[in-house]
């Protein structure tokens, strides 16, 4: 049994959106420590509030685990004489390990017998290498923002103010930032801040607990649960499911409690999605719903202290909530006086990007390329997606979404209704700004969806095109994100575009914005995109070289690409796919750089030239009118009776043979075959057996 290892990081308090990554990858630094170092270890838990990190390891053993090393040296024959007496060579392999001649052993390896060193390294004590360990650990901490204070040339979530480690009980002595290790940690910070000192984790917690801090989030979330639970039922409602906001408040809490407020039925005949907005996001309050999920004039707040009067915390918050509604009952009334229609000029006056113009023009330009893709996948939503695309950032100019940013294209869509749009126009405003995150809703209808694809292809191509790309450390622009929409809006509602010419009419539209070519602009984008497909396959759980294959022949119709992966993945259990496989790699190796053309049956000089030539014909036959209907397995199915023909051809036909014409009609007649195979798939990179 080995001895628990503890070590808490107070600061001052960390952002509630920091937490989940930093403890998982808290977790993960001290195991990787351990390992790299030979220290076995039992389970290890990563805990935290909002001014601690916590970690605590059970049975970290009390030294290092001792190494064997082996290093090869020069070959026997070199190292000993016919006699068995050590050569020069021995002696000074042996000195340069750091061992006598004599411990010397001979292993066999598959190039023949050489002499070997094997050096026993004892494990040091655990106690003696746990100050470095922890400072590194710490220091290595990652956070999406880390800041710097005082003179310090070091840098953390948030200040660090005090730091707790023990080794079976014993301080674990090291420095972070001026701050010297101890065995004290501290309580709440209001209502008992005074520090005390433990010597286990069980008690670290429970004392912790007596002072008004509960570390583990599993046990904050189960309390604010249970709790928000009890209260709304106490109103006659339950809880709004908000996980984003239970996450959040888990971690901005140390000992949460709750409070139920209310505020007047009038502000309910507000949008439902502003009073959601309002106690959410900016509040941090709970909604609260009845039965059939219709708002109900209550909210729950959770508050990090224990409440000496619970009403006047309830008042406190119902004066904030009753604040932010009635500004936003103003917002709303105040722009119902405009129609949004009338709205659409004034995005003139707001900046969509320096490189890329106004909002304005960007609706222009997203509006010609949505009616564009309207013709071509729904020609009947043509006037309604031009209507949409119009009015779908003039929200943007109204004084709701000036105030709650979050709003946009909900806005849009309730002050279309109140305009008098068409009902599909209002839906598409709001739906064109989906999916708002990966895995998402999709729009539903097809105006939304076409607004969509349009609004977020101009904004890649257009950032693209002035130089602006994601890089593996940002995309400030989500253009990751926005590419990923395009793609899962086009499988979803299986639109036969194609990509090449999508880029094209967008860099079209965009011409006279262009700071890169336009050709080495579409290139990039259609890169960009493939990678984001290939990623978004892999996720679905396709294998890796089936993905590659189908991508390396063709991804433009993405519909037909992902259908043709499908079919592939299913198609790997049949008994023909290897030998398809080996039989494709036979021809495409062949074939590499050669050019295809008419192949002459009269230059045949064998049987197997004859059969494979008929077999290909009438293959394609049946290949191109399962690829016409899009049954994507039928067409594999077919071409695997390729299969013997080839084995045969190769088995006894000689390609490059003597005859110029003779191995150019070989070889253009394998340039065929090797054509059809990449209307399905580049099988090359199929890993085979």
């Amino acid at each position: 049994m080995g001895k628990e290892l503890l070590l808490e990081i107070g600061t001052e308090e960390i952002p509630a959106a920091f937490f989940p990554k930093a403890l998982t990858e808290m977790k993960e630094i001290a195991e990787r420590e351990l390992a790299d170092n030979r220290i076995t270890h039992g389970k290890v838990r990563a805990m935290g509030t909002p001014r601690r990190l916590f970690l605590a390891i059970a049975d970290v053993a009390e030294a290092q685990e001792d190494q064997v090393t082996e290093k090869l040296g020069p070959a026997r024959r070199a190292c000993f004489d016919e006699a068995g007496n050590p050569t020069t060579a021995a002696s000074g392999f042996a000195r340069g390990q750091g061992i006598d001649v004599s411990e010397l052993e001979v292993v066999v390896t598959p190039k023949g017998e050489y002499v070997c060193a094997r050096k026993k390294i004892l494990g040091q004590p655990t106690e003696t290498l746990l100050s470095s360990i922890l400072a590194r650990l710490v220091a290595a901490i990652p956070f999406r923002k880390s800041m710097r204070w005082a003179d310090l040339d070091f840098r953390f979530a948030r200040p660090i103010h005090w730091l707790f480690a023990l080794y079976g009980g014993k301080t674990v002595p090291f420095s972070i930032a001026g701050i010297q290790s101890g065995n004290l940690s501290r309580g709440h910070r209001f209502m008992n801040p005074s520090e005390f000192s433990v010597t286990s984790g069980e008690e670290y917690i429970s004392a912790l607990r007596e002072r008004f801090v509960i570390v583990d989030p599993a046990e904050r979330e189960e309390t604010i649960v249970t709790e928000t639970k009890k209260a709304a039922e106490a109103v006659g409602g339950h809880v709004f499911p908000a996980p984003g906001l239970l996450q959040t408040v888990i971690y901005l809490t140390e000992y949460p409690s709750v409070v139920c407020g209310s505020f007047e039925k009038e502000y309910l005949k507000l949008p439902r999605e502003v009073l959601t907005t309002t106690m959410i996001s900016h509040q941090k309050y709970f909604p609260v719903v009845d039965d059939k999920g219709a708002l109900l004039p209550c909210f729950i707040t959770i508050n990090n202290t224990l409440a000496k009067d619970p009403d006047v915390v309830k008042r406190g918050n119902e004066r904030v909530l009753r604040a932010r509604l009635a500004d936003a009952r103003f917002f709303f009334e105040a722009d119902q006086k405009i129609p949004l229609e009338e709205r659409v000029p004034g995005l003139k006056e707001i900046v969509f990007h320096t490189l890329l113009g106004t909002s304005y023009e960007k609706a222009l330009r997203f509006q010609k390329l949505a009616v564009w893709l309207a013709e071509k996948v729904a020609p009947e939503t043509r006037e309604n997606v031009a209507r949409a695309a119009l009015l779908a950032k003039a929200d943007l100019g109204s004084q709701m979404v000036g105030e709650f940013a979050e709003l946009q294209g909900i806005m849009g869509r309730e002050y279309a209704l109140l305009s008098g749009e068409n009902a599909l126009v209002a839906k598409a405003i709001y739906e064109h700004y989906l999916p708002v995150a990966a895995g998402g809703d999709l729009p539903e209808t097809n105006e939304g969806a076409l607004v969509s694809i349009a609004d977020k292809m101009d904004s890649i191509c257009g950032f693209f095109g002035v130089g602006l790309l994601p890089t593996g450390t940002a995309d400030p622009y989500a253009l990751r994100r926005q590419a990923l929409g395009v793609i899962n809006i086009i499988l979803e509602k299986r639109y036969l575009l194609s990509l090449s010419e999508m880029i094209d009419k967008s860099l079209a539209i965009l011409e006279p914005l262009l700071k890169k070519p336009a050709a080495e602009t579409k290139e990039a984008v259609r890169e960009f995109f493939r990678g984001r497909f290939q990623n978004q396959l892999a996720s679905q759980s396709f294998s890796y070289d089936v993905i590659e294959a189908v991508l390396s022949a063709d991804m433009d119709d993405m519909v037909a690409t992902y259908d043709k992966i499908r079919a592939m993945e299913t198609f790997k259990s049949d008994h023909s796919y290897q030998t398809l496989a080996l039989a494709f790699k036979r021809v495409e190796n062949i074939t590499r750089g050669a050019a295809g053309g008419t192949v002459h049956p009269e230059l045949f000089c064998t049987p197997e030239e004859k059969n494979l030539h008929e077999s290909f014909l009438a293959i394609t036959e049946n290949v191109m009118g399962f690829l016409s209907c899009g049954d994507y397995s039928r067409a594999l199915k077919a071409l695997a009776d390729l299969q013997k023909p080839v084995d045969s051809f190769f088995e006894t036909v000689m390609v490059m043979a003597n005859e110029e014409e003779i191995r150019v009609n070989r070889l253009a007649l394998l340039k065929n075959i090797s054509d059809l195979f990449h209307r399905l798939a580049n099988f090359s990179k199929i890993v085979t057996e």
